[in-house]
């Protein structure tokens, strides 16, 4: 097992190194003038299996995913038995419904990576569940949650007199799930909610048609009505 981090979240791959007790594969990311993505690795990974660890977290969102793909590429060229890519933020996941005349394109992200070699995706808290159905490879959507109430219970002292905020109604069930097993009370914030998949006025399907030339026109004439003809037996 290789586990190799990415520029975007170094402190990750290095805390679960340590964790497990493991040397961090040697990667070496560069980007020269012409601001490209150069990779090489400095490891033989040939029939073994590798772990890459990125995330979407970082400001420069588009360059990190370049680089991911093309590390799990490199991978794949080199022979690697399995890729797996753990990437706690997956970019563009909140893009994942039709809007307007636009593109879904969590679904592009997840055909990129598949494309590349990923051979199983391990993410965590994804806007959409159904989001997993995008990827032609095995997923693991993982949970903060036990870990956030693990935190709260062992770190905050006096969390008895807090409250759960839901900042809107759709966000209700999820906060309820925490206010249970806290035992705390829960407080919503009122407001109105839109529904982007099912306003039509989103998708764009309500806009006028474009106006149409001279030419373009098509003429309508009136027909007489056809009557059903009875014939004599």
């Amino acid at each position: 097992m290789i586990v190799f981090g990415c520029s975007s979240f170094p402190q990750m791959s290095k805390g679960v190194c340590d964790i497990l007790g493991i040397t961090e594969g040697n990667l070496a990311i560069n980007h020269p003038t012409n601001k490209e993505t150069d990779v090489e690795i400095n490891e033989f990974v040939r029939s073994k299996e590798v772990f890459i660890i990125s995330s979407g977290s970082c400001e420069d969102i588009n360059n990190t995913i370049m680089e991911l793909l093309i590390v799990i590429y490199a991978c794949k060229t080199n022979s690697a038995r399995k890729i797996i890519a753990v990437i706690p933020y997956l970019p563009y996941s909140r893009q994942c419904k039709m809007r307007k005349r636009g593109c879904i394109t969590a679904k592009l992200v997840a055909k990129l990576l598949c494309n590349a070699g990923v051979n199983h995706l391990i993410t965590m808290d994804l806007h959409h569940k159904e989001i997993q159905a995008f990827f032609d490879c095995s997923v693991d959507n993982l949970r903060a949650s036990p870990f956030i109430i693990q935190y709260i219970l062992d770190s905050i002292p006096g969390y008895q007199n807090g409250v759960i905020i839901a900042k809107s109604p759709d966000a209700t069930r999820r906060a309820s799930s925490y206010a249970e097993r806290l035992q705390l009370d829960i407080a919503v914030i009122h407001g109105e909610t839109k529904d982007e998949g099912e306003e039509y006025s989103d998708d764009g399907r309500s806009s006028p048609p474009p106006p149409c030339s001279f030419s373009q026109q098509i003429f309508c004439f009136d027909y007489p009505a056809l009557f059903l003809k009875l014939c004599p037996r």
